[in-house]
């Protein structure tokens, strides 16, 4: 079992900054890819950030320019910086995890509890 845990969030101005983190814990064999996503009431989660297959960060195109994801392996840990956070960047965001179980394969994917990011205006 792998545990995602995710911090950072909170309320902040328009304008504003924040920086989430998730950790991942558990019975890690390797860690495939760690992603964000984002759900407000009534719609579906979205992705908001993550990594292609060769490695390079993509984005949800709202967050182009304004939202950085980065990685440390060594730690199982992801992290997205959020700058200049607009009101419709509110929501509760959540750390997704695809972990490979074994050398011969078998994934399992995992999800923080999610963290709620509220930007005032």
């Amino acid at each position: 079992q792998v545990q995602l845990v995710e911090s950072g969030g909170g309320l902040v101005q328009a304008g504003g900054s924040l920086r989430l983190s998730c950790a991942a814990s558990g019975r890690i064999f390797k860690i495939v890819r760690m992603d964000w996503y984002r759900q407000v009431p009534g719609k579906q989660r979205e992705l908001v950030a993550g990594f292609t297959r060769d490695g390079s960060a993509n984005y949800a195109d709202s967050m182009k320019g304004r939202f950085t994801i980065s990685r440390d392996n060594a730690k199982n840990t992801v992290y997205l910086q959020m700058n200049s956070l607009k009101p419709e960047d509110t929501g509760v965001y959540y750390c997704y995890a695809l972990h490979q179980n074994s050398p011969g394969g078998g994934y399992g994917s995992y999800w923080g509890q999610g963290t709620q990011v509220t930007v005032s205006s």
